[in-house]
């Protein structure tokens, strides 16, 4: 029953237990929103709602949060005359929310843009000066605050380097830094830089650095304490890094648990604007199931390396349809508990089947460090079981079965039947396939009726050519693809 997770910082696998037990907290480094989400994007979020999901099923309650970085260099590199830093910034955190949305990711409890935390973050800055771990630039950077890295000895535990071996910082201007690797807090409005994106604060007016609107945005929101902080792996160093150093400076416990998932290659490579082989999410989900680019973004380890490929959606969706397909089989049965659109919550006694929800494999599987790969296995297994018991006539075992089924994949955001997905299985390509071979199956019961199986067969032998395979039933005839 313990949760075990990966922990970046410790580097091992360590027992997890929230700070609140009636409440888990994570914080998730949201996206910098000066252009449109990709795969990596997709990948990442996806990540932490499967955990966020899983935690929710262990205990109960979670609170988390995901920022939008909405001021930052690369918001105002982007922004043109027609269309403000600001405008730019919440048209493209719109997109992010559809993309999220369409892949069944579920929203925050909280989602604070960077814009709205300025306070804190001049508060916080305040309180390094004061505690003698940063300083203003002053006549060298007119309005500048820097992180004073040698001020605080255990600066590079997050990533187990050594101050002297890292690189010097590339975030601002170095002539009013003591050291090369010191970090900006606050960068100071520039001539060329538009008016409002800059704040007044006690050193000089300007706006905040990025690594100092994570810190004070978590503890904002969730304390000066919480369970867990998530991220991209490429978020290790510098940004996370140096939220641990200014945060903790600052006398704040900060995340007891580091957490962050794995990189996208597209194709073998990686993923690149140099190389052009960026997948945006907006193209995936023109081309590809949502249902479906959730399954090939879960089957991976969320700590692996994950290629996208046109072959891995076509895995995904042959994986997709054999637990559709599954669960459709059973749902056309005599069943002794009310079929739903979504599975009755574990309170609701008066539809819950007499079934043990989830198997035991699953659960030790999921209490791994997220182990999916292990998890899907064990759904596939029952998809299996499930449809072996049909084929024999056990609709008992076969109900069970499929209760199971829904119990994981709702857990893993992967439920076929629930109704999120339902526009992409109620599409105009699907529809007109359906009345095609709705049509051909009503040929071959003509053909039947009249006892020339000649005719019925080559109709069937035509449907199942096309990848679509016939169930003869009590109550008609059901299609499906070939998985």
């Amino acid at each position: 029953m313990t949760v075990q997770l990966y922990d970046t910082k410790a580097q091992a696998l360590r027992d997890f237990a929230p700070v609140d037990p009636e409440n888990v907290t994570i914080y998730v480094c949201g996206p910098t929103v000066q252009s449109g989400p990709h795969i990596g994007h997709l990948r990442g979020a996806l990540s932490f709602d499967i955990l966020r999901r899983w935690l929710a099923h262990r205990h109960g309650r979670v609170t988390f949060v995901r920022n939008v970085t909405d001021i930052d260099d690369k918001v105002l590199a982007n922004a043109t005359d027609d269309e403000p830093w600001w405008a730019l910034a919440y048209r493209m955190e719109l997109e992010f929310t559809r993309a999220y949305t369409a892949i069944g990711i579920l929203p925050p409890t909280y989602e604070p843009r960077a814009t709205a935390s300025i306070p804190q973050m001049i508060a916080l800055i305040e309180h390094l000066i004061e505690a003698g771990h940063a300083y203003p630039a002053g006549d060298a950077a007119p309005g500048d605050v820097y992180f004073d890295v040698r001020s605080w000895p255990v600066y590079g535990t997050l990533t187990n380097q050594s101050l002297d071996a890292m690189e010097p910082a590339a975030d601002a201007d170095p002539r009013g830094k003591r050291d090369p690797r010191d970090f900006a807090l606050w960068k100071g409005a520039k001539p060329d830089e538009p008016t409002s994106a800059a704040w007044d604060a006690p050193w000089g007016a300007g706006r905040p650095g990025w690594h100092i609107e994570c810190s004070a945005m978590a503890r904002r929101y969730l304390g000066a304490e919480f369970d867990i902080h998530g991220g991209g792996l490429d978020l290790r160093f510098p940004h996370h890094e140096n939220e641990l150093a200014q945060s903790t400076a600052a006398g704040d416990p900060f995340a007891r648990f580091w957490v962050h998932n794995g990189l996208v290659t597209v194709e073998g490579q990686k993923m690149s604007k140099s190389l052009f082989n960026f997948v945006l999410a907006s193209d995936a989900l023109a081309e590809v199931d949502p249902l479906v680019i959730r399954y090939a973004l879960a089957a991976a380890h969320y700590r692996s390396s994950l290629d996208v490929s046109s072959k891995g959606f076509e895995e995904a969706d042959a994986a997709v349809s054999r637990i559709r397909t599954f669960l459709e089989r059973v749902q056309r049965t005599p069943s002794p508990f009310e079929w739903r659109a979504d599975p009755p919550a574990a309170t609701d006694t008066e539809a819950v089947a007499p079934y043990e929800p989830l198997p035991a494999s699953f659960a030790a599987a999921m209490d791994d460090d997220l182990g999916v790969p292990q998890a899907l296995a064990v759904v596939h297994e029952m998809v299996r079981v499930g449809n072996t018991a049909l084929d024999a006539g056990d609709l008992d075992a076969a109900h069970e079965a499929a209760w199971q089924v829904r119990e994981m994949t709702g857990i893993l955001g992967l439920d076929p039947l629930d109704t999120q997905w339902a526009r992409a299985g109620a599409s105009a390509e699907a529809s007109a396939l359906d009345a095609l071979v709705q049509t051909m199956i009503a040929q071959r019961a003509d053909a039947r009726t009249a006892k020339d199986w000649a005719a019925a067969d080559r109709i069937r032998e035509a449907i199942a050519a096309a990848g679509i395979t016939l169930e003869d039933s009590a109550d008609g005839t059901h299609w499906s693809i070939d998985g």
